[in-house]
Parts: C-alpha cells; structure tokens; sequence
C-alpha cells in the first residue's frame, strides 16, 4: 500500500470537538477534546465540562476494550481533557457499524426503521463525512488499504460491536450504532477513534421505554444529558 494515502494528521483541528498536537517525543501525539459539540458539522455547540467528559468516556471504552485484547492505539490520560496515542498514520475512512436499520436503510430496503438487526451492517465513510459512503472497491482501486488491511480492520470491528453489546445489553440498552475509526504503525493496524457522542449511539432495549434520543441534538442541553447517560454507565 501507498503509505502517502494515510493521513498524518497530529498538525491540524479534524473537527469542532477536538484536535491532535504533536508530542516533544517522537512516537507519541495527543488528541485534546474541546467543550464544543459539532451537529453534523453545521451547528457549533458549547457546553460546560464537554471536553473533560469526551476525554473519560473515550478512555474508559479504549481501555475496556484493550482488556478483551483489541489492538488501540490510545496509551493513557495526558490531562483532564486529552489523551495520549501512539503516533500512527490514520487511514481516511470509517467503519460506521449499524445494528438497527437506520432511515437510508429503512428507505431503500422498505424496512421499519429502529428495528433491531440479526446481524450488523458495516458501512464505509471517506473522511469526515457521512454522507461519503464507498465501497471496498473504492478502496483497493485508490490504494486506500490493501485486501488484506481491510479485512483485519472487518475483524477488529466485529469484535469491538460483539464486545460493546454485551456491555451495553448488561446495563438494559442496545448498541444501535457506532463508528470505528483506524490508523497504522509499525505495520499494525490499531483502533484509533472514537467513543463519544459523535459515534456511539444506544437505545433501551425496551421499546416502551422513554430513552434519550441519540441521534438529535440540537441544543447543549440534549447533547449535555446525552454525555452524561453515557459516562453514569461507566459505573453502572
């Protein structure tokens, strides 16, 4: 593969919430999290102590993660509101991980949306965007990964979603989506990305149930409530 195509991205602001700095020491960077929520990239959002809740929650599941032996390439807490990675070169694309059908979904397959799925959909995204949705084809035929790099990166993903739906099933919820994001070092592949709000999306497993919606937040307060029910379940 074309190591040219990875972005080495320790010198820019990625997103509203969050930037990477490099370190003094070469094989390490920080990734510092911002009291500032982007909705959809089109709304900036502020909200007290956001920052320091990203940065908990994103450290928390890492390392829950590492314990089931799931390569990451986050190394610890640097202060209240970063965290030290690895330095590692990322690949430009997402796995988002569906587990319920979602409204493109429902849309084209004349589905029900929110229905729970047997097996979970993975969907890839170029970039930062949403709505970039590729193929593997797209991949190999741009030199983005080789066949072998995506598949490792399939592998890591079915297992962080079988993980993380345990957890989440245990504590009366279901994990209806989350986006994994990957970046490589030294010829290994490491989850590198992201735990927050921006990815993790869960819903009670009791329809009946009154729940948080995840996917709509238009004001501080919804996204406040929002981070706060995920980091109360890191002590449920």
């Amino acid at each position: 593969m074309n190591q040219n195509k990875l972005q080495n991205n320790h010198n820019h602001v990625e997103e509203f919430h969050k930037r990477e700095i490099p370190l003094d020491m070469q094989d390490y960077f920080v990734v510092e999290y911002f009291d500032f929520y982007s909705n959809n990239g089109s709304k900036k959002i502020k909200v007290k102590d956001l920052g320091e809740k990203f940065a908990s929650i994103n450290s928390f599941f890492f390392d829950y993660l590492k314990e089931y032996h799931i390569p990451a390439g986050f190394v610890k807490h640097h202060d209240k509101t970063s965290l030290k990675f690895i330095k590692h070169k990322r690949f430009p694309f997402s796995i988002k991980i569906l587990n319920v059908i979602d409204k493109k979904t429902a849309r084209i397959f004349g589905k029900k949306e929110s229905e729970f799925l047997g097996l979970p959909i993975f969907e890839i995204h170029y970039g930062n965007s949403k709505d970039l949705l590729i193929s593997e084809s797209h991949l190999i035929a741009f030199d983005l990964c080789t066949n072998e790099e995506i598949k490792i990166i399939y592998r890591i993903c079915s297992k962080v979603n079988a993980v993380l739906k345990s957890y989440f099933e245990r504590r009366g919820f279901h994990l209806a989506e989350v986006s994994c994001s990957f970046g490589k070092s030294d010829d290994k592949i490491f989850l590198v990305d992201d735990f927050t709000p921006h990815s993790l999306k869960i819903i009670p497993l009791n329809k009946d149930e009154d729940g948080i919606d995840p996917y709509k937040f238009n004001t501080s307060a919804e996204i406040k409530h929002y981070t706060d029910h995920l980091h109360n379940l890191m002590s449920a």
